[in-house]
């Protein structure tokens, strides 16, 4: 949802940044970026009425000490969700509406999503650098042809990735989703004006490709040479169908609407670089809070260092586990970047077409189910690639099977905007199985 959305409108601010694309020399200038920009994070933190009791312990001038900034409380999803809309915009944000240019819509693992305002100051550097970068990274030039297959409503990177690749003189084609534009106008388009990248969610990528094959139209032999994907989890068996069915090299893409995008897969590298000197990412464990080792997997930890004028996020505990090691020094300039491998499981919630469930929200919602006795939730790639939220219900007695299957898909697809399968097992099934582990499995992704 934008106000004064026109990205022409950035363009004379983000040419006399600071250094609007530019790249740091070494680790010593992203080091210097984060003795700056941590103590300007913590100072905004200050300022926010939510967020101010937290660090009021915490010295500015030792915050390059990793035990004084370690004091400092990670902000998790189950504490944001507990603030209402009208609490987060006064108590949590730090700047009104008034200086606002856009508001991007939170992934929804707060519950009822919401929109962070974001200032042109915040887009100098969330779209005009970390945005930017997703092209020259993966080899993008003023030559290459954009089909934009992210969705276009108000999910922030299908407005934000042809915004910033025309920002690099790439051509774009603004279809959107197939809600935006029919899946089959979209083959149409593909084929007529040729584009050579097409970036979409990895399911929705799958999903072109169903329809194609249906149609009998080679995607193999078309004009698309690379596919950047964002938003969802992406496995090697669906990396290897998505390179197979368009005959493209796929580059995956990571980012969170807290920050902007954070990480992008570099062209000849096969792996993610992070963008460190945009945010201080931290790798933790997840149960002590203590740093892990560089190449060891943790939870991410993230402080955006440039983009926090209105949204002072401080060490936010991003729920994504993944590994972040340095890179041996070359003269490929990201290679001053670490790289990040997701590892493809998230603490607290399913990430399913590029919206987050809350497990303690489906948690909530199920046990209000009057007919649902017991439940497991389960993440899983149906036989077309679509990931899809299963339901392994068991029902009270008495209980209708098919009339409550139904009841709860329609219940789902209003609460979690998504269309589930219900598989109906005989009691005990679940319990049975619980008993065997150490610890219930009661949320599992099994993409």
């Amino acid at each position: 949802m934008a106000r004064k959305s026109n990205p022409v409108a950035y363009g004379d601010e983000l040419e006399a940044a600071r250094w609007a694309l530019g790249l740091p020399k070494s680790q010593r200038e992203i080091d210097a970026i984060h003795r700056a920009k941590k103590r300007l994070a913590l100072a905004r933190a200050q300022k926010s009425k939510y967020l101010a009791r937290r660090v009021a312990g915490i010295d500015p001038r030792k915050i390059d000490d990793p035990h004084e900034w370690g004091k400092i409380p990670v902000l998790t999803k189950d504490e944001l969700r507990k603030l209402s809309t009208e609490e987060f915009y006064r108590d949590f944000c730090i700047a009104g509406f008034e200086k606002a240019v856009e508001f991007w819509r939170s992934g929804g693992a707060t519950g009822k999503p919401l929109f962070y305002p974001r200032s042109a100051e915040d887009m100098r550097y969330m779209l005009g650098v970390a945005f930017r970068r997703i092209w020259p990274c993966i080899g993008a030039t003023a030559g290459d042809t954009l089909h934009v297959s992210f969705p276009l409503g108000i999910h922030p990177v299908g407005q934000l990735a042809p915004r910033a690749a025309e920002m690099e003189g790439i051509a774009t084609i603004w279809a959107g989703a197939g809600t935006t534009t029919p899946s089959e106008v979209q083959l149409d388009l593909i084929l007529s004006l040729k584009p050579t990248i097409v970036a979409a969610m990895p399911s929705y990528a799958l999903h072109l490709a169903n329809v194609a094959e249906a149609r009998g139209i080679d995607l193999a032999s078309s004009s698309v040479a690379k596919l950047l994907v964002s938003a969802e989890p992406l496995t090697d068996a669906k990396r290897a169908k998505l390179a197979r069915s368009w005959g493209a090299e796929v580059y995956n893409s990571f980012g969170m609407t807290e920050g902007a995008m954070t990480s992008v897969e570099r062209h000849g590298l096969g792996a993610m670089v992070a963008f460190t000197d945009l945010f201080f990412l931290e790798v933790v464990d997840g149960a002590s809070g203590k740093p892990v080792a560089p190449g060891e997997t943790g939870a991410l930890v993230m402080t955006p260092l440039w983009s926090n004028t209105i949204t002072p996020f401080l060490r936010w505990f991003t729920g994504d586990i993944v590994r972040m090691a340095p890179q041996k020094k070359s003269k490929d300039p990201f290679s001053v970047f670490p790289t990040l491998e997701h590892a493809l499981r998230t603490e607290g919630f399913f990430k399913i077409r590029g919206v987050n469930i809350n497990h303690g929200d489906l948690e909530d919602f199920m046990f209000q189910q009057a007919a649902v006795q017991d439940f497991k939730g389960e993440a899983v790639t149906d036989p077309q690639g679509q990931d899809r939220l299963r339901l392994l219900v068991e029902l009270r007695r008495g209980a209708d099977a098919v009339a409550t299957g139904r009841a709860l898909v329609a219940a789902v697809k209003r609460k979690f905007e998504q269309t589930c399968e219900v598989e109906v097992l005989p009691a005990g099934t679940i319990a049975q199985e619980f008993e065997k582990s150490v610890k219930a499995p009661r949320f599992v992704d099994r993409r």
